[in-house]
């Protein structure tokens, strides 16, 4: 058995998702069998080529029907604009492909949910991007809270700022295209949103006090293609910005009540992901800035000396052992091998290894779904000044 690879989307993420296909067989145990690396397909041939000859691809394509309809290729990542989702991995599961598509699942709920209609139905494995569950800070904070360590969650707190767009020459792109909450809020909400349920172990119920700010109001339209978050050159011609800059929100899950703040025009913040939960039996932090450590306060040490500790994560935390090639504390590591981690899982479940012997399996596109359903009661709620809305 041969697993054939293509990524389609060439740019930002699509690099990751082709260098992560490339790190998964060297990660634990040489189990997977042999993977080979096909095409990279983009609508920009010289970046898909670029990106393809950069990580050792066979080829690269400029329309994803030519991925869709080869036999040898049997994994594919769909990491383009949100809008393209439903079409393109409608095709790539028409063709029987194992599908991995970048979060969020879709640029509407109800594309989102054909989307999770046509994986119920399909005979080929469908997931979705989530990558920040596989931090190994985030995971072993979960993993405190689960075994007792932390105990019961009594409230947690999560933000996610970002510089990308605080530049207002910055292009016009599909980013900031569409209905408020298509922007900030699904960029990087989406991860926000998840990661807070994974944490904290329930289901958001409601959402209350959405809201909503486009702080820089229009863009240049650039002279050519967009790459991720880059810059380019401009014209004098400007647009509109269509959807939020800035997006917060409470939720309740059960009895446990947290907070939310997501930006993408935080000046001095590149990737600035915060979460900090707080339990009965003490407090755990992370931060991206600082991947390779958590924080962690537990009760019960002296009042005079206790306080949040650093810890250094190493090979008694999820991840880590057996998966890095130097799997010690103080090494370090980031959201690079996040998107390894997710590769490996889906080549394993592909493959047929079973749950037991694999990583964590990556969520579902039904998992997605929910996921957009909780940044559309935000949206909701931002459009009725901040009204409770129930999922």
């Amino acid at each position: 058995m041969s697993i054939g690879i293509a990524v389609i989307g060439a740019g930002m993420a699509g690099k990751a998702h082709a260098a992560a296909y490339r790190v998964a067989p060297t990660l634990y145990q040489p189990t997977l069998p042999e993977l080979r690396f096909v095409s990279v397909g983009d609508v920009n041939a010289p970046l898909a080529e670029a990106t393809a000859n950069r990580y050792g691809f066979d080829r690269h394509d400029t329309d994803w029907r030519a991925i869709a309809e080869d036999p040898d290729i049997h994994v594919v990542s769909v990491v383009i604009a949100n809008s393209l989702h439903l079409e393109v991995v409608k095709g790539l599961l028409d063709a029987g492909k194992h599908v991995l598509c970048e979060k969020p699942l879709a640029d509407t709920l109800e594309s989102a949910r054909e989307m999770a209609r046509l994986a119920r139905e399909a005979s080929s494995i469908t997931r979705v991007g989530l990558t920040y569950r596989r931090q190994p800070g985030i995971a072993a904070i979960k993993n405190w809270i689960d075994d007792g360590t932390l105990g019961r969650v009594l409230h947690y707190s999560g933000r996610y700022w970002c510089d990308y767009g605080c530049n207002p020459n910055g292009p016009i792109s599909w980013r900031y295209k569409g209905p408020m909450g298509s922007g900030a809020l699904a960029d990087v909400g989406s991860h926000l949103t998840y990661l807070s349920e994974f944490v904290v172990g329930q289901n958001i119920q409601t959402v209350s006090g959405g809201a909503f700010m486009t702080a820089i109001t229009e863009r240049p339209v650039p002279l050519g293609a967009v790459v991720g978050h880059g810059m380019t050159e401009i014209s004098d011609e400007r647009e509109p910005v269509e959807n939020d800059d800035y997006a917060t929100y409470t939720a309740l899950f059960g009895d446990v009540r947290g907070s939310f703040e997501v930006s993408r025009v935080a000046a001095g913040y590149p990737n600035g992901l915060n979460i900090e939960v707080f339990c009965e039996n003490g407090a755990a932090s992370f931060h991206q800035d600082t991947p390779s450590q958590v924080r962690l306060y537990l009760h019960g040490d002296d009042p005079g000396t206790n306080g949040y500790r650093t810890v250094n994560l190493g090979s008694d935390h999820p991840y880590v052992a057996g998966g890095m090639a130097m799997d010690v504390s103080g090494v370090g590591f980031g959201q690079n091998e996040g998107f390894a981690y997710q590769a490996r899982a889906f080549l394993e479940e592909v493959a047929g290894i079973p749950e037991a012997e694999s990583l964590p399996r990556n969520a579902s596109f039904d998992d997605g779904v929910h996921n957009m359903e909780i940044l559309a009661a935000v949206a909701e709620s931002a459009a009725n000044n901040g009204k409770t809305v129930h999922l």
